[in-house]
């Protein structure tokens, strides 16, 4: 990738709706150039999907909380697959640490946590524990990738 394919990459994530016109008049390039880059980086999979972002309240999903897992070996697999799967989790990290795992999901509410928890999370084989934060507010919340100028993040 070189520094138009970045700034492409960036004007991307900040509007996946922008016409190819507008991403060649601020890349300094032919309408034809600036698709067939896009093109190439789709083809490359730089670029792997597009996606509409929602409002979380309009769509019965605005609460947040990040949940603490311990799990054990005997299990883990099995609980890291049917999570994954669970259209509630946004997020499903494998971290260092005193935990197993962070993560993150999107529910109606309070009683649509608990419930998410005590049915699903909980009877998994492997979870031993889960420890939950609720988001009072996100200050920040982004699908968008830093995109390093070239050289740099690669040490």
């Amino acid at each position: 990738m070189d520094e138009i394919d970045r700034k492409i990459c960036g004007l991307l994530q900040a509007n996946g709706r922008a016409s190819s016109a507008e991403l060649a008049e601020a890349v300094g390039l032919s309408v034809s150039s600036v698709n067939e880059r896009v093109r190439r980086l789709v083809a490359q999979g730089v670029i792997t999907g597009w996606q509409a972002v929602l409002d979380r309240g309009a769509t019965g999903a605005s609460l947040c909380a990040f949940v603490l897992l311990d799990v054990d070996y005997e299990g883990e697999a099995e609980a890291c697959t049917a999570l994954s799967e669970r259209p509630e989790v946004m997020e499903l990290h494998h971290v260092s640490g005193a935990r197993s795992y962070v993560m993150k999901v999107r529910l109606a509410d309070t009683a649509a946590l608990q419930a998410f928890l005590q049915e699903v999370v909980k009877p998994l084989r492997g979870v031993r524990r889960t420890e939950t934060m609720i988001s009072l507010d996100a200050l920040k919340e982004t699908m968008a990738v830093p995109v390093a100028p070239r050289g740099e993040g690669r040490r």
